[in-house]
């Protein structure tokens, strides 16, 4: 969709329709895809750009993913 719509820039995540932070309350999975697409989003210079995050859903460790990338959950 985002490639018709074309918006500024854009951070995918191949999870459910509806559920684009993740799962309800885990709240470590939803930080931790706030926190990337926050820094995709502040530091993307290309316009139109469409940046897919890794993630699978309910197959990751986000404690885990956090300490390897020194977020703070």
């Amino acid at each position: 969709m985002a490639d018709v719509i074309k918006p500024p820039r854009t951070v995918h995540v191949k999870f459910p329709f509806g559920r684009p932070m993740g799962e309800p309350n885990n709240k470590e999975q939803q930080k931790v895809i706030t926190i990337d697409a926050l820094n995709i989003l502040s530091s993307s210079n290309t316009p139109g750009q469409i940046t897919e995050l890794p993630y699978k859903w309910r197959r990751e460790d986000y404690i885990e993913i956090a300490k390897d990338k020194m977020y703070t959950l």
